[in-house]
């Protein structure tokens, strides 16, 4: 299910459906795909304790990882298609523009969580540590936004972002009264 958006653009390259500038779209398409995933993760704790569905746990880590794959995604067709894969002109793209730096962070926090999400790291590190590890997904998704509504700004076009930041206050706020409340759980 979750590869459907990648063959829905791969389809869109094929069939030279992608409008005006393809390559805007595949890079958007991948990120917005990536962000998606990303909430949807950071929502399956909260759904998985309104619900009472332990299984949807089960959920959270191949989420993430699918969030992973198209923040991979969408740096390669930035780097590919918007800088030609030239190491200079990206670095100076990061080094100049502010939404493009913050990318590139939000890039590196999901990459150390899927560098920890084995099992095998786990084990290794030992829950607790694990977990404090993993809390970054919190700034990774703040960090997320930042660079969705800087993009989306240059374009005068935030609507979607105010839905996003909305989702996101949401699922914040839900986990702050959680840990206020331990009872409640």
């Amino acid at each position: 299910m979750w590869l459907l958006p990648l063959a829905w653009l791969v389809w869109g390259v094929l069939a030279d459906s992608l409008g005006a500038n393809p390559a805007e779209a595949l890079i958007r398409g991948t990120g917005d795909w990536a962000l998606r995933a990303l909430w949807l993760a950071l929502a399956v704790t909260p759904l998985r304790q309104w619900l009472r569905l332990n299984a949807l746990a089960r959920l959270r880590r191949l989420l993430g990882l699918f969030a992973f794959f198209y923040a991979v995604l969408h740096l390669a067709c930035y780097a590919w298609l918007d800088q030609g894969w030239v190491w200079g002109d990206i670095v100076a793209d990061v080094l100049e523009r502010p939404f493009i730096l913050v990318g590139m962070l939000t890039f590196v926090l999901l990459l150390v969580l899927a560098l920890t999400s084995p099992r095998v790291v786990l084990r290794w590190l030992g829950g607790v540590r694990w977990q404090r590890v993993h809390r970054i997904v919190y700034g990774a998704g703040l960090l997320a936004l930042l660079h969705f509504y800087w993009m989306r700004t240059g374009k005068n076009d935030t609507a979607e972002v105010a839905v996003y930041g909305g989702l996101l206050a949401v699922l914040l706020g839900w986990r702050m009264w959680a840990r206020r409340k331990p009872a409640a759980r």
